[in-house]
């Protein structure tokens, strides 16, 4: 069987298997979360894939993203929460997908919409980023709940977002969240879904469930986590990126390679070409520290990553073009992991696999 040339395989059933155990986990429903092209794997089959393991939703950072799910059949409950100033939301009415809202003008956007229209109120709790800010909660919520009443929109769901600084941090949050949900009741306000925690919180802090989980880096199997690893959660990788070796080379000690000669050979080694580089999303700040998997061995990046292609010092291994890289994949099979080639280039594993570019195919495996 001939290896392609480079290739991210993409293991549905992980997904859905994923999606099932922290719906154990938690008991709460999970929002699978598949933005930024599902963290690089796919949006739509990785959105089909949760779905069969029992999601309940599915989100989007944007409203694009969302619709691009619906052209593509997908016909789940959606949300996004992330739009531009002058956003209007016919469209998403349209489509029957449901709007984060974090300022009383996409309240009054979402409610001059074709609808009604399923709105998110999003509150800022102490992230400082999007949200509705405290002292703006009572206006909106006075708002919404007249909206509501008559027709122009309905409050399917309010949620927030944890910092994950520091334990104290966010039990302030859950404090302020909770704070936020009795001032809305208070206005008649009583939506279906309240959710706060995303894939460290629905792990580690059971009072962050509420009503559902919204669950992004834990979908593809990878820990959020610094000291507990992906199996550790009883996760698994959804992602393998590998490639071909495209050339072999002996060469004598001294020689350099790639740019600077940051790397340059201490005896008479085996020089193997993988061609993947920072265009591909390999991190170029991984130059000599990053592994790979050839042959059953690790071996290290020898020189800068160029835009296309990096070297790896194979030594005396027998090794040919052709031959298997795995750059990284399921730690349990011997593979690096995203969470390695993160800790190379510091950074972390959410970056490693959304980067991945669309220079490489993706293929779905069960």
């Amino acid at each position: 069987m001939s290896i392609p040339f480079r290739e991210a395989t993409i293991d549905l059933d992980a997904v859905a298997d994923n999606v099932r155990h922290l719906r154990r986990l938690t008991g709460a429903d999970v929002i699978g979360v598949v933005k930024a092209n599902g963290y690089g794997h796919g949006a739509v089959e990785v959105a089909t894939a949760a779905m069969s393991g029992g999601a309940s939703r599915i989100g989007t950072a944007t409203l694009e993203e969302s619709l691009a799910l619906r052209r593509a059949g997908v016909n789940a409950p959606l949300m996004c929460w992330l739009h531009a100033p002058d956003r209007r939301f016919h469209d998403a009415a349209e489509a029957g997908i449901e709007i984060g809202v974090s300022s009383l003008g996409q309240l009054q956007s979402a409610a001059a919409a074709q609808g009604p229209i399923g709105v998110h109120l999003k509150l800022d709790t102490g992230l400082s980023r999007n949200g509705l800010a405290p002292g703006d909660w009572e206006h909106v919520f006075a708002e919404a709940a007249r909206l509501e009443r008559i027709g122009h929109l309905r409050v399917v769901g309010i949620f927030s977002h944890l910092s994950n600084a520091t334990p104290e941090d966010d039990r302030l949050a859950i404090a302020a969240f909770e704070d936020a949900l009795a001032q809305a009741e208070s206005f008649g306000i009583r939506p279906e879904v309240r959710h706060l925690a995303a894939t460290a919180a629905a792990i580690d802090r059971p009072e962050a469930r509420f009503d559902a989980v919204r669950i992004g880096i834990g979908l593809y199997g990878l820990s959020p986590f610094d000291d507990r690893s992906s199996s550790d959660l009883g996760l698994r990788p959804a992602m393998t990126l590998r490639a071909a070796v495209a050339a072999v080379r002996r060469v004598p000690a001294g020689t350099g390679v790639s740019y600077d000669y940051a790397y340059r050979t201490e005896r008479e080694t085996t020089l193997a070409l993988v061609p993947l580089g920072y265009a591909d999303g390999i991190p170029r700040q991984a130059s000599g520290r990053g592994e790979v998997l050839i042959g059953g061995r690790r071996h290290r990046v020898s020189g800068r990553i160029a835009m296309d292609q990096f070297v790896v010092d194979v030594g005396d291994t027998e090794v040919a073009p052709g031959d298997e890289v795995v750059v990284f994949g399921d730690p349990t099979l011997g593979q690096p992991s995203a969470t390695d080639w993160a800790e190379a280039a510091d950074t972390i594993n959410y970056e490693i696999v959304t980067r991945i570019g669309p220079r490489v195919p993706r293929r779905s495996v069960s």
